[in-house]
This record gives structure tokens, C-alpha cells and sequence, in this order.
């Protein structure tokens, strides 16, 4: 199986399944002398972590981060970066109800194409569980991109038809962490734990928006043809399970707008910087980043398991009827913030390495 690695300088590859002994990830790449703060690594785990609330599965997973290597005293060292996270609440028996029933909208279908079986119980390799290694990593990115003044913050911005009323502009990121859906608005955050609620007890599930902004970033960061910025932004973000929909800037509203309306004019900053009078373009022009606040929407799509009959196939071609069991999220997409921000991190931060081998240094 391939595909377990991204980045080019700043490489990150997972390992593990969902209802396997554990997880985890190997960093290659990260320069030495890098202070890890542990508690702030296991933090984010936190953000991510399952049975943090009502709204999320009941599976009780700690998430205790291990550092195996690539670290001495508190500091980066340059070699490997290890870190293992054991599962402790794995439950296979949960799905041998489903032991060849091909769930809708799963990969057990695809997993049989492919490999010649649905794979491993919970999904395996393609349950969000496997989300928990890139969020471990994505906290070494953050730390990394930290160290240069750079920041990387999402939010839920619409749960459903609940819509978060304000612009980008207007966001408060630092009250993400204040209510369980991460909507830093409080009435309509209030409002989408009501349809969640609602949806759940209908044995149903729902999807949703989050808004990703990085702040920081200098200008010249991608590269021009088939490494741009935004689209390697797109595919780190789009690797994330029941992502559908991925916009940078204006995104398919610019289908609608003029050139005139929609170019962002050049202008001088009070302190003298070139920069742009809007920000249409979300940070990004010609596949390189251009100084401004990069800022990008990402879609999810509903859970797929859920707590109601549905007609599907098995695999010897009989139409069969299944029901979720096990500990599943009504709504993934509250715990879907630090996973965006893990994996818009560790683009950048490899970016902005390729970036310092770009042209002479003086």
C-alpha cells in the first residue's frame, strides 16, 4: 500500500490501523535544535481526541503521544522524529455484523476493487483514526512554523444549513476553544449543537464548513507548475477523511465576479511593504504565496455510518440490510479543526523549507 507519505523536505508518513495495537507517525526533516513542547503536542491531540463531548463517539482513547525518537533534552536532534500513540479502547467485534457488507459511501467496496478485500475491522487504514498521527505531527509543524512568526488557526464556519454570519475578517480565532462545535460565535454555535443534537437522535449524521486562515507567511513560498501552494494545500487537505470541497480565496465565487471586481490591486502598506488592497486571491498568486493571509474553506460530508437500516450489497452480490453499531460521531466536523490545521501546518512547513533553497542567501 503506498501513499502513506507527504511533503518533500518536511516529510511526514503514518503508520497503523484503527483497531490495531496503535498509531502513529515518522518526521523526516525537521532541522535540529527545535524546542518540542510535549504538553503542547498532547494538547492538540486533545482538540482531536474521541469522547471529548456529547457530540462526539464514545470511544475512549487517551491519545497519549510517545516520542520514541529524534529528540534529546527538550530538542529537535535532526534525525527521525517517532511518535506512537497506542489504542486502548479497540473494539473489532463492533463490526462483525459487516464482515463483507459494503457500508454505503465506506472504502469496503473500493478496499475489495483493490486489494482483494474490505481490510481490516473499523476501516483500517481508511478510518479517521488514522487522523490522530497526523494531528501528533501537524503539532511539530505548528511548533516549527511557530519558531518563524508564522500561524496556523481553523474553525467551523456552518454545521449543516447553520451558517457562521460573519466574514473572515471578523473572526475571533482565540474563541474557538470556548463551546464544543469550535464556532467562535456564540449564538450560532449554540445553534449548531441544536441540529447535531437533533440529527443524532434521528439516528442520522450531518457534514459542514471550516475555515483555515495561516498568518505570517512571507512571500515566494510554493513552486510554479505542479507544486503550487494552493494545490499542494488542496491535496494535504482533501487526504482528510469525508472531505468533498476544497476553495482558496474567492474561490467558485470568483466564477461569478469580473476581473475588475476581482483583481487584488497592489498598494503600499503603512510601513512601506508592497501589499494587496483585497484578498481575493486567499494569500496565493501564480502558485506562490504573496505575503497576505492565506485562507481556505474545506467541505465534509456527512458521516456514513449510520444508526438506521440501510439497503446495501455484500460481496457475493445479495442485497442485504445494515444498521450502524459502535461508537460513531453524528459530526465529525468540530473534531475536523485541528486535523485541517495539523495538515495545513505541515505544508507550509515544508514549504517554507524547499523555500530556503530557493536562491542564494545573503
Amino acid at each position: 500500500m503506498g501513499g502513506n507519505v507527504i511533503g518533500s523536505l518536511f516529510r511526514v508518513t503514518t503508520f497503523g490501523e484503527s483497531h490495531g495495537k496503535g498509531i502513529g507517525a515518522v518526521i523526516d526533516g525537521c532541522p535540529a535544535g527545535l524546542p518540542l513542547d510535549i504538553d503542547y503536542m498532547q494538547a492538540e491531540l486533545d482538540r482531536r481526541r474521541p469522547g471529548q463531548s456529547a457530540i462526539t463517539t464514545p470511544r475512549d482513547e487517551k491519545d497519549k503521544v510517545i516520542v520514541f525518537s529524534g529528540v534529546h533534552d527538550g530538542k529537535t536532534i535532526g534525525s527521525p522524529i517517532t511518535l506512537l500513540i497506542y489504542n486502548e479502547d479497540h473494539r473489532p467485534g463492533d463490526y462483525d455484523h459487516l464482515v463483507k457488507s459494503f457500508r454505503p459511501s465506506h472504502a469496503d467496496y473500493t478496499y475489495q476493487a483493490k486489494y482483494g478485500e474490505t481490510g481490516v475491522t473499523g476501516g483500517g487504514r481508511s478510518s479517521a483514526r488514522e487522523t490522530a498521527a497526523r494531528v501528533a505531527a501537524g503539532a511539530v509543524a505548528k511548533m516549527l512554523l511557530r519558531h518563524y512568526g508564522i500561524q496556523v488557526r481553523a474553525c467551523v464556519t456552518a454545521i449543516g444549513p447553520v451558517k457562521l454570519p460573519i466574514a473572515i475578517n471578523d473572526i475571533d480565532f482565540t474563541a474557538i476553544e470556548q463551546n464544543i462545535v469550535r464556532c467562535p460565535h456564540t449564538h450560532t454555535a449554540s445553534q449548531m449543537l441544536a441540529y447535531i443534537e437533533k440529527i443524532k437522535a434521528e439516528g442520522d449524521t450531518c457534514g459542514g464548513l471550516i475555515i483555515c486562515a495561516i498568518d505570517g507567511v512571507p512571500p515566494g513560498l510554493g513552486e510554479p507548475v505542479f507544486d503550487r501552494l494552493h494545490a499542494d494545500l488542496a491535496k494535504a487537505v482533501m487526504s482528510i477523511n469525508a472531505v468533498k470541497g476544497f476553495e482558496i480565496g474567492s474561490g467558485f465565487a470568483a466564477a461569478g465576479m469580473t476581473g475588475s471586481a476581482h483583481n487584488d490591486d497592489f498598494i503600499k502598506s503603512d510601513a512601506g511593504n508592497i501589499k494587496t488592497k483585497t484578498n481575493h486571491s486567499g494569500g496565493v498568486q501564480g502558485g506562490l504565496s504573496n505575503g497576505e493571509q492565506i485562507y481556505f474553506n474545506v467541505a465534509f460530508k456527512p458521516v456514513s455510518t449510520l444508526m438506521r437500516p440501510q439497503n446495501t450489497m455484500d460481496a457475493q452480490g445479495n442485497e442485504v440490510v445494515i444498521e450502524g453499531k459502535g461508537r460513531h460521531d453524528p459530526c465529525v466536523v468540530p473534531r475536523a479543526v485541528p486535523i485541517v490545521e495539523a495538515m495545513a501546518a505541515i505544508t507550509i512547513a515544508d514549504h517554507f523549507l524547499r523555500n530556503q533553497t530557493s536562491k542564494l542567501q545573503t
